[in-house]
């Protein structure tokens, strides 16, 4: 399942929400060339986070293969800024797609109601958080993390918090056949939850790559916390469908639209 839109209405002008996306999308072009081997082998061994190597564990000088004829060399300097330059970087076209396509559907309604300023800051803080869970689950792990897949984890986590009945529009594909369903964020954001717990669980003691699902929940749950903190009342008492009370969605009554 995919999320294609929801029933939310755009109070504000989402300019924080636009600038992260571009900042991703000009890391993709300009740092990591567009996903091209030599660049993007580059960009994750100097910029992404690897916990072994942050926090000093790996022994200096340890190799980390990248590739055919490509090696990262761990440990020659600190790399305390990669816990955030790592949320800006991508491991390919699918990868930065999908992610930017989650902040676009879900940011710009939690931007809403916090303003753009503190939209920055909670969406930092839910990335180190989401480093940070994963980080404990493997201290020692030499595997780069990228990606900003847990920063917009708090971003889903504030999400469900602030417009829980919220219609999410899904894009459901059985083999040959698809088809669109609508459903409550509160469904779509917790089975989404439940499957990174599922597989969070099953990847521990793994020693290979692939998704860091314990990030997802780390930024998932930092950002249900964090937005209680963060969030403006009085911004958010301007939006239709905050909230678990039931509010009839524009579709269900005739309006009379002024010329």
């Amino acid at each position: 399942m995919f999320p294609i839109r929801d029933d939310n209405p755009q109070i504000l002008t989402p300019y924080a929400t636009y600038a992260i996306i571009g900042l991703n999308v000009a890391a993709w072009i300009f740092v990591q060339g567009l996903g091209s081997d030599g660049m993007l082998a580059q960009s994750i061994c100097t910029l992404g986070l690897i916990p072994g190597e942050l926090l000093n564990i790996v022994p200096a000088g340890t190799r980390l293969p990248l590739g055919p004829g490509v090696a990262c060399v761990l440990g020659e300097s600190s790399t305390w800024y990669t816990a955030i330059s790592s949320m800006f970087l991508h491991g390919g076209w699918f990868h930065i797609i999908g992610n930017m396509w989650f902040l676009w559907i879900f940011g710009n309604n939690v931007e809403d109601s916090m303003g753009s300023v503190r939209f920055v800051v909670f969406y930092l803080l839910c990335g180190l958080a989401a480093a940070a869970l994963q980080i404990a689950t493997n201290p020692a792990s030499t595997v780069p993390m990228v990606g900003a897949s847990g920063a917009i984890g708090g971003v889903m986590g504030a999400y469900v918090l602030l417009y829980p009945r919220v219609h999410v529009h899904m894009l459901v594909i059985f083999g040959f056949f698809a088809t669109t369903i609508a459903v409550p964020a509160f469904l779509m954001l917790g089975y989404w939850l439940v499957v990174q717990l599922i597989s969070g669980f099953g990847s521990l003691g793994g020693q290979g790559g692939g998704v860091a699902f314990w990030a997802h929940v780390g930024g998932f749950v930092a950002g249900a916390v964090l937005v209680l903190v963060f969030r403006n009342p009085r911004l958010l008492a301007r939006h239709p469908y905050h909230g678990w009370r039931r509010r009839r969605l524009p579709t269900e009554s005739w309006r009379r639209i002024g010329r």
